[in-house]
């Protein structure tokens, strides 16, 4: 089987789109006048519920993407369940080559979880706090396992934005 076949198959998967975010920590947390770390972001489609007791969630983050290295060093995150109006945020933080953090979030609405710190995206379907119990290699991904600190649903308005066959897409 080729890495093509592969591919082809899998985007037949529907699949649920979120961000991912982290607060990266300070250059010196030592030194308060250090500057602050930035807010890093990730649009994410292999995301899943692992465990109702204790709650658990997983996400598969590239190896040795930003992601993946700020949150083997920063254990706690945030997930924002992304709606179907929300298309432009999940196709910002998936841009290869992007420009800075600071700047994709420059006129996005959040707000800063309680727990994480990390930024809660305005208008999401659900938001989810969590710090990370596990950390799986498989392959060339790593399997981020997280405790979920706290859940919210802050909008039922539309509906999910979902990936299938390469491309975001609405139900209906």
């Amino acid at each position: 089987m080729s890495n093509d076949e592969f591919r082809a198959a899998m985007s037949r998967l529907a699949s649920g789109v979120v961000l991912v975010t982290a607060k990266e920590p300070p250059l010196d947390p030592d030194d308060p006048r250090a500057p602050a770390g930035e807010d890093v972001g990730m649009t994410a489609t292999a995301f899943l519920s692992v465990s109702l007791d204790p709650p658990l969630v997983l996400v598969s983050l590239r190896e040795g993407s930003r992601m993946d290295e700020l949150l083997e060093e920063q254990p706690l995150w945030a997930v924002s369940v992304l709606s179907e109006s929300q298309r432009h945020i999940a196709g910002r933080f998936a841009m290869k080559g992007r420009i800075s953090d600071r700047l994709l979030f420059e006129d996005i609405p959040y707000v800063r979880g309680e727990y994480t710190g990390a930024p809660l995206v305005g208008g999401a379907l659900a938001t989810l706090e969590c710090r990370t119990e596990q950390r799986v290699t498989a392959g060339d991904h790593t399997l981020v396992i997280g405790r979920v600190l706290a859940a919210d649903v802050p909008s039922a308005e539309g509906g999910p934005l979902t990936y299938f066959r390469g491309r975001y897409r609405q139900l209906g």
